[in-house]
């Protein structure tokens, strides 16, 4: 039985084509969470008008892979400590979280997170840790976008 997960961090291109890389990600899908419309567009959540952010939602199979491997992968592949922008982009839409499924996710998000801020990131890390909304599924163009235009995918600080 697989699980989800749902990252925020920057431009969804970048997060889907590295987190689906990972071992034991069985699919992956971009779109939007956190916001309060109902069923918003990429132009609606570019705007920065409608408090969703850009996430990358994983299935990933619990016996391969666990759900802190993901989010160590998560606070790699980003700088966790930029406030609503990830390299050139900027605006709340491109906030860094995660967006916990169960309350284990949550403790595990929060402690990973504890660690990395104690550790090598000296308190500076702004990453929110909220539960996980409605998953609203981006435009078809946006899905799998690493793969359809290889070398044309977002950079990811780290």
């Amino acid at each position: 039985m697989t699980e989800k997960a749902t990252f925020a961090a920057g431009c969804f291109w970048g997060v889907e084509f590295k987190l689906g890389k990972v071992p034991g990600v069985t699919a992956t899908a971009v779109g939007y969470m956190g916001g309060e419309t109902d069923q918003p567009t990429y132009q609606d959540v570019c705007n920065d008008d409608t408090g969703h952010a850009e996430v990358a939602q994983v299935e990933f199979d619990p016996d391969q892979v666990s759900f802190e491997i993901l989010v160590r992968k998560f606070f790699e592949i980003h700088n966790p400590t930029q406030l609503n922008r990830q390299g050139p982009d900027v605006g709340s839409q491109y906030r860094t979280g995660v967006f916990y499924h169960s309350l284990e996710q949550k403790a595990v998000a929060e402690r990973v997170k504890a660690e990395l801020n104690a550790s090598k990131f000296n308190g500076r890390i702004v990453t929110g840790i909220v539960q996980a909304t409605t998953f609203w599924l981006a435009e078809e163009y946006h899905q799998k976008y690493g793969h359809k235009h290889p070398g044309h995918h977002c950079t990811l600080e780290a």
